[in-house]
């Protein structure tokens, strides 16, 4: 994330800070910045202490200010996730999701509507469970490198299947202690609402929900290197896939139904509860006897089209 701050700073954050905290009004807090500078503490040389620059307004704050970056991360994340999500669900929504399952007797009267309220109450406090995380990395204590040449492309692209199997593991993990009854009430349940989801749904969770199940994403980096836009890409992905996984969407008989965990077996798991906990792949389904393989008289559709008759 430090590139995104970087950039973030450079084009924006910079004028921002320096209205709201401008190095004038408070002249301590930029005397020890400039301290922290000389004593060789700053964390990265993309976030320069100094608040002097020639014929500008800076802030007291200096990019490697820790309040600055959690407050600025904290900004850029929200808007990123509700951008993301209304850009992608409403694309999803408009070019993928059936509106003949709106009749199913299961759908909820304006669930649309309510899957996005239930998205925007979480948006907030997931992100502030978030930040840390972004505020770890960008203060150096991950191991997500810059230069490919650190490790190598052989690793980079070895990365990517790892990062998969690695997060698929453990969300289905997570996913499944969520259904225990000793929890499923307090943190999962809310999500169970919508029982044939739209793409709106794949947001629309319990904050701790939401925040659990992206935990493996955040651990990785503590774990194994990542090169830091690799690490970026992935992120984007992985929130495109659940968004993609719940457009209801019964696709069968491709022969990709063993192996990947599609929209499909999301559907499926929605309708009944108890199979397909997996993100992306069946393997971890398969082997713990979760797994149930899609097919065309599951799908939602064939009860919504007997009810419209």
């Amino acid at each position: 994330m430090d590139y995104v701050l970087h950039y973030a700073d450079e084009w924006v954050l910079d004028s921002v800070w320096a209205r709201l905290v401008p190095a004038a009004s408070f002249p301590s807090l930029c005397e020890m910045g400039k301290a922290h500078l000389l004593n060789g503490t700053a964390e990265s040389t993309l976030f320069p202490t100094t608040c002097a620059r020639a014929g500008q307004i800076v802030s007291a704050l200096p990019r490697d200010n820790i309040v600055r970056q959690t407050v600025s991360l904290y900004v850029i994340t929200y808007i990123g996730i509700v951008l993301l999500y209304f850009s992608c669900a409403y694309m999803s929504y408009h070019l993928f999701f059936n509106k003949a399952l709106m009749k199913h007797p299961r759908f909820l009267k304006n669930q649309v509507r309510l899957e996005i309220e239930s998205s925007l109450r979480a948006f907030p406090w997931l992100d502030l469970l978030t930040v840390p995380w972004f505020v770890l990395d960008v203060r150096g204590y991950s191991r997500m490198y810059d230069n490919v040449s650190d490790y190598g492309w052989a690793y980079l692209l070895f990365s990517i299947p790892l990062f998969l199997v690695f997060t698929d593991t453990l969300i289905y993990w997570v996913h499944r202690t969520e259904h225990h009854p000793a929890l499923y009430k307090h943190v999962h349940k809310p999500h169970h609402r919508w029982i044939v989801p739209t793409p709106f749904a794949s947001h629309a969770f319990h904050p701790i929900d939401g925040y659990a199940q992206s935990l493996p994403y955040h651990i990785f980096p503590m774990i194994f290197p990542m090169h830091k836009l690799l690490f970026l890409g992935m992120f984007g992905f992985v929130n495109l896939w659940s968004i993609m996984i719940h457009d209801s969407d019964m696709i069968c008989n491709t022969g990709w139904e063993r192996i990947i965990n599609g929209p499909a077996h999301h559907t499926l798991h929605h309708l009944y509860f108890t199979c397909n906990y997996g993100q992306y792949f069946t393997t971890c389904d398969r082997l713990a006897g979760s797994f149930r393989e899609p097919t065309a008289e599951d799908d939602p559709l064939v009860e919504a089209s007997a009810k419209a008759q």
